[in-house]
C-alpha cells in the first residue's frame, strides 16, 4: 500500500475511537463505530459519512442522516446523473444546526461554495459555468424570499440546473463596448437552510427535505472545526477516492425505483438509487424506503393542509364535490352559488380574495388552466357539461377534498 494513502487511512481510523454509540443501522455493518482501517469500499465510506454526520447532526429522523450521506457523496458523481436533487435543511425554529448541516457539506461535498448573499441570478450562472460547484445558501428563507427584487429569476436558475444541460443567457463583454449572449450552464448540487423558507412549488417538486431540531438533550457533539477540520479532510479524501474508483458504477446503474415513484419524484431520487446501487449491502432497498417515505409525507402534509393548491386546483376539486349525481350540465351561475355554499370561506364575499365568486372568475380559472370551456346545449342555452370536467379529473387524479352531498343553495335549483 501506498505510504501516504495508508498514513490517511490510519488518521481516519483514529478519528472514528471516540465517536459515541450511534443507533444509526447500517445493512453489512454491525451499526458501531469501526475501528478497523478504511479499505476504501463503497460501503465503507458511505457508512462512514453516515457516522459522521450522526455524530454532529440531530435530525428528526435517522433516516434523514442517511439521505444526508447519500446527498454528500452524489455531489461527487454528479457528472455521473442526469439530476440532481436541490437539498432543504428545514426546521420550525432557529438554533437547531442548519447553518452547522450546511458546514459540513462545504467541508466534505465536491467543489463546495457558501452562498451567503447570491446578488444575482447571473453571478451564480457565471460561477457554475467555471465547472460544477456545489452551491450552499444559508438563510435561504430571506435569501429566496419571494419578494425581494431579483429572486424570481434566481429561483428560475436554480430550478432548472437541477437538469443536465440547463443553460441561463447571459451577456457577457468581448470587446470594449461589445456585448455577446452566452449559455452558461446551470447544472449543479444546491443546498438551502432556512426556517420554513417560503419556495415554489416548482422548487419544493425538485427539493428533498431534511428537517432538524434542536438538540435538547445533547446528543450530538459541537461541530469545534479547530480541532475535527483535519479528520473531516481525510473522510473527504476518501469520498473523492471512492467517487474516482466508482464513478462509472453509479454511471452505469440502472437507478430502478418503486413504480409509484413517478415523474419528479423519481427524478429527485434517482441519482441517490444509483449511488445506493453502486454500493450495495441493502442500501438499495433503503433509498426505495426513504422515496416512499417522502411519497407518503407529501401525502400527509396535503392531507393536513400543509402543501396549500393553487385555487384553479381547488375549484376543480369543489366542482368535483358540489355537482349533482346524474346531471349532465349546470349553467355556471349555478355552478358558482353550489360552490359558495358548500365552501363559503373559499368562495364567498369573506374569502381571503376579497369577494364572492363570479362565473367571469371561474371561467377564467377553468378556461386558462385545464381548457374547460362553456358549450350550447340544444335550446341554445351556455352550460358546463359534465363530461368536459371527467377528463381533466381522471388525468390530473384529482379527488374532492371532502365527502359530501351538495345542498341546493339558496335562490336557485340544481
Amino acid at each position: 500500500m501506498h505510504a501516504s494513502r495508508a498514513l490517511r487511512w490510519c488518521r481516519v481510523s483514529a478519528a472514528w475511537l471516540d465517536l459515541p454509540p450511534r443507533a444509526v443501522s447500517v445493512d453489512g455493518v454491525d451499526g458501531s463505530d469501526g475501528l478497523g482501517g478504511s479499505d476504501g469500499t463503497p460501503l465503507d465510506v458511505l457508512s462512514r459519512t453516515v457516522r459522521w454526520l450522526a455524530r454532529y447532526i440531530r435530525t428528526t429522523s435517522d433516516y434523514d442522516i442517511e439521505l444526508l450521506a447519500l446527498w454528500v457523496l452524489h455531489t461527487h458523481v454528479v457528472d455521473k446523473v442526469y439530476t440532481t436533487p436541490r437539498l432543504l435543511i428545514d426546521s420550525p425554529m432557529p438554533g437547531s444546526g442548519k447553518t452547522t448541516v450546511l458546514e459540513h457539506i462545504q467541508r466534505l461535498g465536491f467543489r463546495p461554495m457558501q452562498a451567503a448573499s447570491l446578488s444575482s441570478p447571473a453571478l451564480l450562472a457565471r460561477v457554475i459555468d467555471q465547472g460544477v460547484r456545489t452551491i450552499c445558501i444559508d438563510e435561504c428563507d430571506r435569501n429566496l424570499d419571494p419578494k425581494r427584487e431579483g429572486v424570481g429569476e434566481l429561483v428560475a436558475v436554480i430550478n432548472s440546473g437541477y437538469k443536465r444541460g440547463a443553460t441561463r443567457p447571459v451577456l457577457v463583454q468581448v470587446r470594449g463596448s461589445e456585448w455577446e449572449v452566452s449559455e452558461m450552464s446551470t447544472f449543479a448540487p444546491i443546498a438551502m437552510a432556512g426556517n420554513q423558507p417560503d419556495l415554489p412549488d416548482d422548487t419544493r417538486s425538485r427539493t428533498l427535505r431534511v428537517l432538524l431540531m434542536p438538540d435538547l438533550d445533547g446528543t450530538v457533539e459541537e461541530s469545534d472545526w479547530e480541532q475535527i477540520e483535519p479528520n473531516a479532510a481525510d473522510l473527504k479524501a476518501l469520498i473523492e477516492e471512492w467517487a474516482a474508483n466508482y464513478g462509472e458504477a453509479v454511471a452505469g446503474a440502472s437507478g430502478e425505483l418503486p413504480g409509484e415513484v413517478k415523474g419528479r419524484a423519481r427524478e429527485r431520487w434517482k441519482p441517490l438509487k444509483k449511488v445506493a446501487q453502486a454500493v450495495g449491502y441493502g442500501w438499495p432497498e433503503k433509498v426505495d424506503e426513504l422515496a416512499m417515505r417522502d411519497l407518503e409525507r407529501e401525502s400527509l402534509e396535503r392531507e393536513d393542509g400543509a402543501v396549500r393548491d393553487k385555487p384553479a386546483i381547488v375549484a376543480l376539486k369543489d366542482v368535483m364535490t358540489v355537482w349533482p349525481e346524474g346531471r349532465e350540465h349546470l349553467t355556471s351561475e349555478t355552478l358558482v352559488r353550489f360552490l359558495i355554499a358548500e365552501s363559503p370561506e373559499q368562495w364567498g364575499a369573506t374569502s381571503s380574495y376579497g369577494r364572492a365568486l363570479t362565473p367571469q372568475r371561474l371561467g377564467r380559472m377553468l378556461s386558462s388552466n385545464f381548457g374547460i370551456h362553456t358549450g350550447k346545449t340544444s335550446t341554445g342555452e351556455r352550460v358546463y357539461f359534465h363530461a368536459a370536467f371527467l377528463t381533466v379529473w381522471g388525468r390530473l387524479g384529482v379527488k374532492p377534498p371532502r365527502a359530501s352531498t351538495p345542498s341546493t343553495p339558496s335562490g336557485g335549483t340544481a
